[in-house]
């Protein structure tokens, strides 16, 4: 079930790709059904809030009708950055699960781990590594290509 709705982030995180975009997806699922997805959309629209995340969970959240995403997962390509981390984490979501490990801005075991605090007083489950392998191939293309370009 976990590789159906990672294919599914990894799709939107293709979307990104397409358009230029650092190439991260996520989706939001509840009972099963995807409630919301999204793309990185910072370059394109020059807003530092746009992440996979944020995109997800905002269509979650007007699908649901509330800001409160209890009984919902979020699969992303890559670990939450802090920002996304807390977005889930304010959103009472019950589990995150992400593909590739971001050592240097991730906040769900990389960097740091705001999961692991319990704050909001909730307890988010984390997954990490879920087809890794194919979502860091998309980054690490990516950025080989931008650094291709640029000598």
């Amino acid at each position: 079930m976990e590789n159906r709705f990672m294919e599914l982030a990894i799709a939107e995180a293709r979307k990104a790709l397409d358009l230029g975009e650092i190439p991260v997806g996520a989706v939001v699922v509840r009972g099963g059904l995807v409630i919301g997805a999204g793309h990185n959309l910072r370059e394109r629209e020059k807003n530092p809030l746009l992440h996979a995340e944020i995109a997800a969970i905002s269509q979650a959240a007007r699908a649901v009708g509330d800001w409160r995403l209890g009984g919902c997962e979020i699969y992303v390509t890559l670990e939450p950055c802090v920002m996304c981390s807390g977005a889930i984490l304010n959103a009472r979501m019950d589990r995150v699960i992400f593909g590739a490990y971001d050592p240097e801005y991730g906040a769900a075991g990389g960097r740091l781990d705001l999961f692991a605090r319990h704050l909001y007083g909730g307890r988010t489950a984390v997954v990490g590594g879920v087809m890794e392998k194919e979502c860091a191939a998309l980054l690490n293309d990516f950025f080989k290509g931008a650094r291709e370009k640029t000598t």
